[in-house]
């Protein structure tokens, strides 16, 4: 067996409002979406919008909304140091949350958000992740 990601699954409040978000971030939802399911194409893993109720269903859990500790987090992988601060200023006015701003660290410059339904995400720039010229990683 061959270990592979094809698809990340975010159980949100609104599929239309967090559609419209990601949207607005450059992600539009594929054609075959619907109400119910919106499948967004990142390039070889597709981010699934589901609504939260029905995904915890699904699972066989408990309706919940997800944790306010950092236990894991999306990232985005800039090009650029100056384009971290960029990104969360255009999250900020799309309607996510920013939870630290474009900070210098170690290794590059980083910053996260959360989206409207409260899962985290890192913006991060790092000279040594490999992006291809469509923006894939490699490493």
């Amino acid at each position: 067996m061959q270990a592979r990601l094809n698809l990340i699954l975010l159980g949100v409040d609104d599929i239309a409002r967090s559609a419209a978000f990601y949207a607005a971030l450059g992600w539009p939802a594929a054609a075959s979406s619907h109400a119910g399911f919106v499948k967004i194409d990142l390039g070889g893993v597709v981010l699934g919008l589901i609504a939260r109720r029905d995904l915890a269903q699904d699972a066989g859990q408990a309706d919940s909304l997800p944790q306010q500790a950092a236990h894991s987090a999306l990232v985005y992988l800039a090009r650029a140091a100056e384009e971290v601060a960029e990104v969360l200023a255009a999250v900020a006015l799309l309607g996510g949350t920013v939870v630290k701003p474009a900070t210098e660290t170690a290794w590059g410059v980083a910053g996260y958000f959360r989206d409207p339904d409260g899962h985290l995400f890192e913006v991060c720039y790092e000279a040594a992740w490999n992006l291809d010229a469509h923006g894939r990683l490699w490493v």
